[in-house]
């Protein structure tokens, strides 16, 4: 069954510095694109790291957040530390604005007190290098990457069932065209041999002559083979939304959906008639409803 792209899961585990968190966020994109916020001290492991999610991950934006919980014991407690020559730009303005413009008074602590950017907060495991073990980092992230496609495939469950209904108002959409097309045919021969007898003033009309007109425009409007491949669309559509999640069907979706829009352009084109125009436009909608689902599939 197709998969979402949306999901999120989240998993945590011990180690030898502390506790390890791995936080992942997905959402629909055209590639895979790896998004990685790692502390310093683990900065040297993104290359692996984004590995480790391509095992899991086809497609998709994923946002990956990890965070080391140190150990106080081992005296990795944040600190606040002072940015000294951020103080000292402020106070040059600051001397320099009051010489300038003859200001009373000077910067004092309550003045540099109300700018944040002067503090700098920072932690262990962004000051110093941290070792956690690859095995132990990958073990979070595959944990974290199998929860997130639980809720994918959660929410892939829940497209198959959208994504069929739009399928099923286009079949019973594509059979009332279907019905309604060989009546035209009549209806426009009627019009024609009424139109005749106008213009002729009540003569008889030359029924062989007019049996070649209609055939000319069965031809010019014949929709069948339009039907068939719209048919044809469907059959393949459903067998994507059957197939295996890790085949990552979401691009050839994505096509067919293309595909059935221009048979529907063709019918459209074609239908010489205003009911079938009105379902033309109402396969359309639904198509375009077929789209945007589409687009959040793996």
């Amino acid at each position: 069954m197709i998969r979402s792209m949306t999901g999120y899961g989240e998993a945590d585990g011990p180690t030898a510095v502390g506790r390890l968190r791995v936080e992942l966020r997905t959402v629909n994109h055209r590639y895979l694109n790896i998004n990685a916020r790692l502390p310093t001290g683990l900065a040297r492991c993104e290359p692996e790291l984004r590995e480790w999610l391509r095992v899991h991950f086809a497609r998709g934006h994923v946002n990956c957040t990890v965070r080391l919980e140190t150990d106080e014991a081992l005296g990795t407690a944040a600190t606040l530390q002072v940015d000294d020559e951020r103080v000292t730009a402020y106070l040059a303005a600051f001397r320099d604005l009051r010489d300038r413009f003859n200001l009373p008074g000077s910067p004092d602590l309550a003045l540099l007190s109300r700018y944040n950017d002067i503090f700098v907060r920072e932690s262990a495991e962004d000051a110093a290098e941290v070792k956690v073990e690859p095995a132990e980092f990958r073990t979070v992230v595959d944990a974290a990457a199998r929860q997130t496609i639980r809720m994918r495939d959660d929410e892939g469950r829940r497209l198959v069932a959208d994504l069929e209904g739009r399928l099923a108002t286009i079949e019973l959409a594509l059979t009332g065209i279907g019905d309604r097309a060989p009546a035209r045919l009549v209806t426009e021969r009627d019009r024609l041999r009424n139109a005749v007898r106008e213009l002729t003033e009540g003569y008889s009309v030359d029924e062989m002559r007019l049996a070649q007109e209609v055939a000319y425009l069965a031809e010019r409007w014949d929709i069948n083979e339009e039907i068939v491949r719209f048919r044809s669309h469907i059959e393949l559509f459903r067998e994507l939304l059957g197939a295996d999640a890790h085949e990552g069907v979401g691009k050839r979706l994505g096509f067919l959906v293309q595909e059935m829009h221009r048979e529907a352009n063709t019918l459209g084109s074609k239908a010489n008639d205003a009911v079938i125009s009105h379902r033309v436009i109402a396969i359309k909608e639904e198509i375009e409803r077929l789209r945007e689902q589409v687009e959040n599939v793996e």
